[in-house]
């Protein structure tokens, strides 16, 4: 038996174990270090938490387009980022011209929805487009190749829409109605993360209810199962793939509007780091399970919101939440060093998502 276990040892389990176990040791000791020295209140920490959940929630809509196309043709749309900034990139016209007229302010609720109707049209497009030229052709070619045309899309997307709206970061106006913030003792939430948790939280609860409880969501499943077995059964390979594609553009469309009521800025290049970011959260959660991605954003927001502080500030590190992004891919690590599959990785195996 022993003799056995030491077989199986290699040099490589040896190095992610001594990875692993630095990473947790440092995370226990800068917590410790941290909530001993008090320098934060409770107050402090639920305003981290609440930012964190927020900016998950944007990192989940974003990731469940990556699992929805994984789930179903198992390969990886890089070219997603790009619909993600195409939507809000171009809302933000949109959003200029109700600023200036004055029917941002006046009529608010019609004109978010405005915003979000061009933005998730926007992004449905582009990635139905990008399904139908780049991806169909190549639907029976080996992995690398659609993976290679992904980065390639993504380019092309990229750098069409900086010749066409401009290289400079555009402003989005600021909505005088989504300024201020709600408290109720010491959670103190601005009105701009209300909307955007509850925006996200209402489009994830109905892309779960419509692939488990709608025709289309149970042939969805079926295609990810068995394309051939599913196209045997008379369902419409091709059509389900289209409406995968444009579920996912448009809940990165949504997305791209509560980012950029958030951080009020846009530019051709911000899908980039968002992608990355939504990216790994699909992979902590289990990539191609629905419920994964959705919690692996709310995991990767709030550890990328209390991270920094919580385990480097006891370290007396200068500038800890300028590591934000390291802590975030860290914990990318340390979670698959542990679960491979991702936290609900083991139910992908099962159903599929």
């Amino acid at each position: 038996m022993r003799q056995r276990f030491l077989n199986r040892i290699n040099f490589t389990d040896i190095a992610l174990g001594i990875i692993g176990t630095a990473l947790v040791g440092l995370i226990v000791v800068g917590s410790f270090k941290t909530l001993a020295e008090g320098n934060y209140t409770t107050r402090q920490w639920l305003d981290f938490v609440v930012f964190g959940i927020a900016q998950g929630s944007i990192y989940a809509l974003i990731a469940l387009g990556y699992t929805l196309v994984y789930g179903i043709l198992r390969m990886i749309n890089f070219a997603h980022s790009e619909v993600f900034m195409a939507g809000s990139f171009t809302a933000y016209f949109a959003a200029a011209s109700m600023a200036k007229s004055g029917f941002l302010e006046t009529n608010t609720f019609v004109a978010v929805l405005i915003l979000f109707a061009i933005a998730m049209a926007t992004s449905t497009a582009i990635g139905v487009l990008v399904e139908r030229v780049a991806y169909r052709p190549l639907r029976r070619a080996p992995r690398l190749v659609p993976l290679i045309t992904a980065i390639g899309a993504s380019f092309v997307l990229q750098y069409t829409f900086k010749g066409l709206y401009g290289d400079q970061f555009k402003a989005y106006p600021e909505i005088d109605t989504l300024k201020g913030s709600y408290t109720w003792g010491d959670i103190n939430i601005t009105k701009v993360q209300v909307v955007v948790i509850l925006s996200a939280a209402f489009l994830m609860l109905l892309l779960y209810l419509y692939v488990q409880f709608t025709k289309t969501g149970k042939a969805m499943r079926a295609v990810a199962e068995d394309k051939d077995v599913a196209a045997l059964m008379g369902i419409d390979v091709d059509a389900i793939i289209v409406r995968t594609f444009a579920l996912g553009a448009a809940l990165a469309g949504a997305a791209g509007i509560l980012y950029a009521i958030t951080f009020r800025q846009v530019n051709f290049f911000m899908g980039f780091i968002p992608g990355i970011k939504a990216f790994t959260a699909a992979v902590l959660g289990g990539i191609g399970n629905i419920p994964g991605a959705m919690l692996g954003g709310i995991f990767l927001g709030l550890f990328e919101s209390i991270g920094p502080i919580l385990f480097l500030d006891g370290l007396n590190v200068p500038a800890p939440y300028q590591l934000k992004d390291v802590i975030a891919f860290s914990m990318l690590v340390l979670v698959l060093l542990f679960r491979p599959s991702g936290i609900l990785g083991e139910r992908l195996s099962r159903t599929k998502a």
